[in-house]
């Protein structure tokens, strides 16, 4: 599986109507089609279909042809992205008509090749599964925790300073947690909370 690690745009025409396909991640997806409808208000309509990882490991989908006929605009993105085995990926198609009708099935074509294009011009990288680590560790380590966590290309995470030392949520690929375990092991004295 795939995933698209930053937004992507392509644009084609067919029949004098354009269509503009933006392929982001998923996690950059809430409100972005009520942005694209203000961005482009003489946009006939704006289109999407979203694949992602639930908590549970599975794959959800979504789709919407917003007002084109049923599973003529959607219905042709997603499968775009499931052909791509793109995942945690969201991708809208903003239609502008051109003023010549298409019929059902040049609008499947269109829209579509609009999500082909998308795809074939993005940067697509591995999907990985994340995983959660939580530890404690002195406020000494601070410095070196962070270090490693750049050197491993892990994200900061959060951190919460109590009492005892500070508080860490790591959330990475399971096997750059595995890494870090190891490592940070070597170098510095953490315990694990509870829970993970």
């Amino acid at each position: 599986m795939n995933r698209v690690p930053e937004s992507c745009e392509a644009e084609i025409e067919v029949k004098r109507s354009r269509f503009i396909a933006l392929l982001v991640p998923y996690v950059d997806f809430s409100g972005l089609q009520e942005r694209l409808k203000r961005e482009h208000p003489k946009a006939s309509h704006v289109v999407y279909a979203t694949r992602h990882i639930n908590e549970y490991g599975q794959i959800v989908e979504n789709s919407s042809d917003d007002g084109e006929p049923r599973g003529c605009a959607g219905q042709p993105v997603l499968n775009a992205l499931r052909g791509a085995e793109l995942v945690e990926s969201a991708l809208l198609v903003v239609r502008y008509f051109g003023g010549i009708k298409l019929g059902t099935g040049g609008m499947v074509r269109a829209y579509g090749a609009a999500a082909r294009e998308v795809i074939e011009a993005a940067r697509l990288e591995p999907w990985r599964p994340l995983g959660r680590l939580r530890f404690i560790s002195g406020y000494n380590a601070q410095r070196q925790i962070h270090y490693l966590l750049e050197r491993l290309g892990i994200p900061p995470g959060t951190c919460r300073y109590e009492g005892e030392g500070v508080h860490w949520e790591l959330e990475a690929p399971n096997e750059d947690l595995e890494r870090f375990r190891q490592e940070a092991g070597r170098l510095i004295r953490i315990s694990e909370e509870a829970g993970d």
